[in-house]
Parts: structure tokens; sequence; C-alpha cells
């Protein structure tokens, strides 16, 4: 099993063997495009892996700080206190890099940069670009998402 995430097409397909499509979603990556550098704010491209998996059996729209429920459920009321925040819902897929030099270690680390695949406010708009870095998914899709992948699950993240 792998996933692929297209920028150009800001989508997200979850594969199986040679290529058999067992899950597809649209995404929201980098209103600043593709880049690996360090607080560049750009989606990183290449192999990466799943790390981590973060939120089992959290709520929809539960807030989640530092990788970190904060016990919080989002609300516009929430977001009218904290205007600006990005905010990380639901479940978190930690990404890392797998390519030396391009996407893992030192000033190109996806792990170190906090790359995530994760849940964001249903108000945002998916299949379009917005995201801070990170590949955003609408909380719904993100579960299912979630709940298919082991970790060390690959994800190619392709400009194409």
């Amino acid at each position: 099993m792998r996933i692929e995430i297209s920028l150009a097409k800001q989508q997200l397909q979850l594969l199986e063997g040679a290529g058999e499509l067992l899950f597809e979603a649209p995404v929201s990556t980098a209103s600043l495009g593709a880049g690996e550098q360090s607080g560049s704010g750009q989606t990183p491209r290449g192999l990466h892996r799943v790390r981590a998996r973060i939120g089992d059996g959290l709520p929809l729209n539960s807030v989640l700080v530092g990788r970190r429920p904060t016990g919080e459920i989002y609300s516009p009321e929430l977001a009218a206190q904290f205007p600006g925040r990005d905010w990380i819902l639901t479940r978190i897929l930690w990404l890392c890099g797998s390519e030396p030099g391009f996407n893992r270690l030192g000033q190109v680390d996806s792990m170190r940069r906090y790359i995530y695949i994760h849940g964001t406010p249903e108000s945002e708009p998916m299949g379009v670009i917005g995201s801070h870095g990170c590949i955003r998914m609408g909380n719904d899709a993100v579960c299912e998402l979630f709940d298919r992948v082991p970790v060390g699950t690959d994800v190619m993240i392709r400009e194409g």
C-alpha cells in the first residue's frame, strides 16, 4: 500500500499493488508551492513515509497543538478567539523524508519541519492550494485514510 499526492491536481490517492485505487480525496497543499527548505512554508516533494499516527479515536474536529490534543473541539466561535491560527484537527500522519539531502536530514528534513497529512476545518477549501506546507484534508477523509494506513506506509509527493 502507498499514498501518492499530486500537487498539480491537489489530490491524494491510496494505492495498492500495481496501482489499484483504494481511496481518493482532494487535499490542500502549500500556498507557497513546492520546496524542501526548512522555514520555506512549502510542501516537500519526493518519497516519504508515515513516521507516526496521532489522534486515533479522537472525535472529529479535535484540536491538536504540538501533536497533542488540547481537549478543544473546533468551532467558528473558537476560530474567532484565535484568528490566523493554522488549525490541525482530528488526525495527524507525520511524514519523514526518505531521500537524504533532498527531504531528509539537515535543512531539508521533512520530519523536523513537522510536515503532516492532517484534518482541517470544513470551511477550508479542498482541491486548491492554501496550507503552510502540510497536506490538509477534510476531517472525514483524513479519518478514513488514517484508519487504512500503518506507520511505515510510503508517501510519494509529486508536482505533476
